[in-house]
């Protein structure tokens, strides 16, 4: 047997319409067999929808509250003395008709006999984004994902990639010049395809940097390690350095330390809209000549006797 429909919604019979609607959501979205992990929420579901059948809907409530139908929205068949229910008196043998084979009207209003079970759509599709009762209409197909790695150059001046989207398609995709690494490029319509006429989803391919045999990224700027032979960091030269663009002259200054970071400014990567225009950072590395060499090495002896020095001078005690 139904439980009293404002019960069910726990609402009083004096609650106005907007209250019970506002029950209704609540309720129905609690108990929505997608959204819900009670092993009830199907049965508690089906019973908030009949409820909100009867009392959601002015006539049937009416209808409710003056007896004439029951929880179920069945129709109470009216009872004379001496008769039963089915127009027969009481006593007699069954086999009349069934009043559950009825229909009957309550001024405007055709109820079945049958057992409810409709729902509001509208309140439904507003809290299921169109699932349920407007499943059939078309729907868009869903967005798929996909990732590429690009070598830096590329990433900087822009260019061509071919990328494998999980729908099985290929497609050549235009890497924009400056895009950062991690940025997704969306691509419109070539998702799943839609259900029912709908349009198709999208592709959405992020961009990653593929790793650089001298550079490393950060941020906008770009690092590497420039070497230098013992003789220019005395003595201070001009050398050739890589960039992205090509190479360009760096001077040292004599008496230069390994480690020494030398700032070459707008050789980075291009600026976004929210970052500037990065740097080339080289750190100087001071390379000793290969092989063993009795000049340097008497010469070393002389230093470390004659004019002494210790660069690890405080680190210690």
């Amino acid at each position: 047997m139904m439980r009293d429909p404002y019960e069910v919604l726990g609402v009083a019979k004096t609650a106005g319409e907007a209250e019970i609607k506002s029950a209704y959501r609540r309720l129905a979205k609690r108990f929505h067999p997608d959204q819900s992990k009670d092993p009830r929420a199907k049965e508690r579901f089906a019973e908030v929808n009949n409820a909100y059948e009867i009392v959601g809907d002015a006539k049937k409530r009416g209808a409710y509250d003056r007896g004439e139908i029951d929880a179920e929205g069945k129709p109470r068949a009216p009872q004379f003395e001496g008769f039963d229910g089915f127009g027969r008196r009481s006593g007699a043998r069954a086999g009349g008709p069934d009043v559950h084979n009825f229909s009957f009207d309550f001024g405007g209003g055709a109820f079945s006999s049958g057992r409810g079970g409709g729902f509001d759509a509208d309140v439904l599709s507003e809290l299921f984004g169109g699932r349920g009762a407007r499943s059939r209409a078309a729907q868009r197909g869903e967005d798929v994902v996909a990732s590429v790695t690009v070598p830096l150059a590329m990433a900087v001046g822009g260019g061509s990639v071919r990328v494998a989207l999980p729908t099985g398609k290929t497609l050549d995709v235009a890497v924009p010049a400056g895009v950062e690494d991690g940025k997704s490029i969306r691509l419109r319509g070539q998702g799943r395809p839609g259900t029912r006429n709908g349009p198709p989803g999208d592709a959405i391919v992020t961009v990653h940097y593929a790793p650089h045999p001298l550079f490393k990224v950060e941020g906008r700027d770009l690092k590497f390690d420039l070497p230098i032979t013992l003789y220019e960091a005395v003595l201070g030269a001009n050398v050739r350095a890589p960039t992205l663009g090509g190479e360009v002259e760096v001077s040292i200054a004599p008496g230069a330390s390994s480690g020494r970071v030398l700032r070459l400014r707008g050789k980075g990567l291009p600026a976004t809209a929210d970052q500037p225009q990065g740097d080339l950072l080289a750190t100087l590395r001071i390379a000793m000549p290969p092989g063993a060499d009795a000049d340097l090495t008497r010469l070393m002896k002389r230093w470390r006797d004659d004019k002494p020095y210790d660069p690890r001078a405080g680190m210690i005690g």
